[in-house]
């Protein structure tokens, strides 16, 4: 493992924000035993912020011996989490999915889609409800960034 990568200072800051959270979430990482870079620097991160906040909670799967576990899931690569509400021992999963490490811009990603999930709301406006509502159709839809 590396050092922390969470200073006082931001672990503080995190903390201050989880006070919102409202409902339990589950954030299901898979990782890999094989070559995977920032595997391990996910799940410390991971780790340090589910650590904040005890309706946070982290297990850690292995993508390839979890095979079953990751197509229900729909993850086909490591490192990659999944954010489910908690409900007891029900998971209900909102379709939220990370992959590679969130650092930089898609860590405050990773916080806003905790709350999110917690509170159990998209938070959209009734219009984009009802537009959503009539769609026909599955969408898939992805954000793709890269670090600078």
């Amino acid at each position: 493992m590396v050092d922390r990568l969470l200073n006082d200072q931001v672990a503080g800051q995190v903390k201050q924000v989880f006070e919102r959270l409202d409902q339990p979430v589950h954030v299901l990482l898979f990782s890999s035993q094989a070559a995977c870079e920032y595997c391990e620097e996910t799940q410390q991160l991971l780790t340090e912020v589910t650590a904040i906040s005890d309706r946070l909670s982290l297990e850690v799967l292995d993508l390839e011996k979890d095979q079953e576990a990751a197509a229900k899931y729909r993850v086909d690569k490591a490192p990659g989490f999944v954010l489910l509400g908690k409900d007891g021992d029900r998971l209900v999963d909102y379709g939220i999915r990370f992959f590679g490490i969130p650092s930089g811009h898609e860590f405050s990603s990773l916080i806003h889609d905790l709350l999110l999930v917690s509170g159990r709301d998209s938070q959209l406006n009734p219009n984009t409800r009802a537009t959503l509502a009539g769609l026909k159709e599955p969408v898939h839809l992805q954000v793709f960034v890269t670090p600078t």
